[in-house]
């Protein structure tokens, strides 16, 4: 059971008494600008939050004007800092003091030698692959020169992309969580003592910028960052416990990391649903069985059933195009683990295509094509093949539509980041990669429409389908509270066909 956080107030009120605290509660920061000033607020439930201020302060107070020959990282509010790379300049690793019961300032870390941007050593461990936006404007990744791990930033959407190094005072540990955010800062996770801290970075000429978000404290449970969110101001972490799993705001709230939604069972994965951050689908493990549900964070983590193929059978959600409704699904049903799809809000079965079972190999969808509203057997799914033997081997990449009964091979670019890429609504597909020639590059791949028609009732749900969640007596006819357009209701997709015909498609 995770505690939820309450607002701020002008003072703080008085701690709630409990027997034990909560497993997951959020806490002060450590590691890069720990000792600032802050507050404790208690939150219902029994735990505290650390917000910036002096005790008493209603709100973090603006920070002071840095002194002659000081830099001072903007905060939450600010610019994201130099879109660009790395200016000439030298900047002070020694932010200006806090005033008294004042927010202190966010710190900016110099670096006399930046690393070097662009693939690491050969001989060096291999470092995770990048985490792009959800427009594929950025991606950001752990890297390491030296033995040293710092995240990298890419900025893919210029004409010619680059990286930009955003080293610390520190190397970071092997196994800190980098997440972009939509207007170019990096969120960082950390794990210090059984806590997890989190902190946004952004460029400052020769140094790295710093603003300290908070952390959490998740008493027996796992904390991971889910991806990147239609909005990029924002960003969530899942902490899965074994009864029960918390979904936090920990970018982009109003003070600190937010407790939104507690789902009963263990979750994983996290796919999102919509373009507003509301509705997101999540793994849920319950009595030994795994099923995708949809939690509506606008309404208290509302769990409705998503995927319900048969009642044995594990069901995965492992991608969603909010624009045509297209799923791609991984699911045991039809006797052993297949790839198969499904439409967001239709009353049609989800369907295996016998092109996906490629023996010897293990197929995973990782870009669907947007902007195909309505039509989402037209949908181009970017696909990563592996392998079984040998060891090692060199990921393979494919293109497939809904409507085809074939994948389609793709040449991959040298130094690929294999199993990422972005789609843009006119159907060209973008790969990042690197080599010691181009440390950060995009191929483009233009892969055209084969034209074949999709199947007949594939599309989304019509007008009159019951996929609506809100309130059918509204007078506006949207449904939603206060007149706002309501959220699609997911529809249980089950009775798959295992056999016949369909599995062709």
């Amino acid at each position: 059971m995770t505690a939820p956080v309450a607002g701020p107030s002008p003072a703080s009120p008085p701690p709630v008494p409990t027997p034990s605290p909560p497993p997951c509660a959020a806490g002060p920061a450590e590691g890069p600008g720990a000792g600032r000033t802050t507050r404790r607020v208690a939150v219902p439930g029994g735990g505290t939050v650390l917000v910036p201020g002096a005790p008493g302060t209603p709100g973090a107070a603006p920070a002071p004007v840095p002194a002659p020959g000081t830099t001072t990282a903007l905060g939450a509010d600010g610019p994201p800092g130099v879109d660009g790379p790395p200016a000439a300049g030298t900047a002070s690793g020694v932010a200006a003091p806090a005033a008294p019961g004042a927010a202190a300032p966010h710190t900016a870390y110099a670096t006399a030698t930046p690393p070097a941007v662009g693939a690491p050593a050969m001989d060096a461990p291999a470092a995770p692959p990048p985490v792009l936006t959800a427009d594929g404007a950025y991606a950001a990744r752990l890297t390491h020169t030296g033995g040293s791990w710092f995240p990298e930033r890419w900025t893919l959407d210029s004409p010619e992309p680059y990286a930009v190094p955003l080293p610390g005072h520190q190397p970071e540990e092997p196994g800190t969580e980098v997440l972009p955010m939509a207007d170019g800062r990096v969120l960082v996770h950390r794990r210090a003592a059984g806590r997890h801290l989190f902190a946004l970075l952004y460029p400052t000429g020769p140094g790295t910028g710093e603003v300290a978000l908070g952390g959490v404290e998740c008493a027996g449970a796992e904390l991971t960052l889910l991806p990147p969110a239609p909005r990029g101001g924002h960003a969530y972490a899942l902490a899965a416990g074994d009864r029960s799993t918390a979904v936090w705001l920990v970018a982009g709230g109003s003070f600190g990391p937010e407790h939104l939604a507690e789902v009963p069972g263990r979750c994983s994965g996290g796919v999102w649903l919509d373009r507003t951050n509301r509705m997101l689908a999540l793994d849920r493990e319950l009595d030994g069985v795994t099923k995708t549900v949809a939690v509506d964070l606008e309404r208290g983590g509302e769990v409705t059933p998503l995927l319900q193929i048969a009642a044995g059978s594990d069901d995965r959600l492992l991608l969603a195009d909010a624009d045509s409704g297209l799923l791609l699904i991984r699911s045991d049903a039809p006797g052993e683990p297949r790839l198969g799809w499904g439409v967001l809000g239709s009353t049609h079965p989800v369907r295996f295509p016998e092109c996906l079972r490629l023996p010897g190999h293990r197929v995973t969808p990782f870009a669907v094509q947007p902007g195909q509203v309505l039509t989402p057997e037209a949908c181009a799914v970017a696909l990563r093949l592996d392998a079984a033997a040998p060891a090692g081997s060199r990921p393979g990449l494919c293109v497939w539509r809904p409507a085809d009964r074939r994948v389609h091979p793709l040449t991959a670019p040298e130094g690929w980041l294999a199993g990422v890429g972005h789609w843009t609504p006119e159907g060209v597909l973008r790969l990042p990669y690197a080599t010691r020639a181009v440390p950060c590059g995009v191929a483009r791949i233009e892969v055209p429409d084969t034209g074949v028609p999709g199947p007949a009732g594939a599309g989304r749900a019509e007008p009159n389908t019951p996929a609506g969640d809100g309130d059918p007596g509204s007078p506006d006819g949207s449904g939603g509270r206060g007149g706002a357009p309501r959220a699609t209701r997911p529809v249980p997709l089950q009775q798959a066909p295992l056999g016949g015909r369909a599995t062709g498609r």
